[in-house]
């Protein structure tokens, strides 16, 4: 397990690295980030796919040198604007659910994780929520 500790959108200059280092084959990443495009409470884990404009996961392909690695992503939803700045401190603020939901998805995610860690490597990654 690697918490990088750099801000998300350099991820990958921590990421890149240590996979280096410790030899990790692609397949064995796995990323957990927060997602402003899906609702919050939301979680979906796949293998791959676009960046989203997500600057955590295009510092993550430069480094990896792909973005074919396992994603769980964590639904925080999206603020009523586009403005990046509103964008931004909706993203990196406190979430405005309660302590109750914030926990419920926090142990959401984890099994998300748990299940992608477990998942035999020949079947493909869970959809559901």
């Amino acid at each position: 397990m690697l918490c990088p500790q750099t801000y998300m959108n350099d991820a990958g200059r921590s990421v890149g690295p240590a996979r280096g280092a410790l030899k990790v084959a692609l397949d064995h990443v796995l990323v957990v980030h927060d997602e402003i495009d899906l609702p919050f409470g939301d979680i979906r884990t796949r293998l791959g796919g676009g960046l989203a404009g997500h600057n955590g996961l295009k510092s993550l392909k430069r480094e990896l040198g792909s973005a074919e690695f396992m994603r769980v992503r964590v639904g925080v939803g999206r603020p009523d604007s586009t403005d990046p700045e509103i964008v931004s401190a909706h993203v990196l603020g406190r979430f405005n659910e309660g302590e109750a939901q914030v926990r419920e998805l926090i142990e959401h995610a984890c099994e998300h994780v748990e299940a992608a860690i477990l998942a035999p490597a020949d079947e493909p990654p869970g959809q559901a929520a």
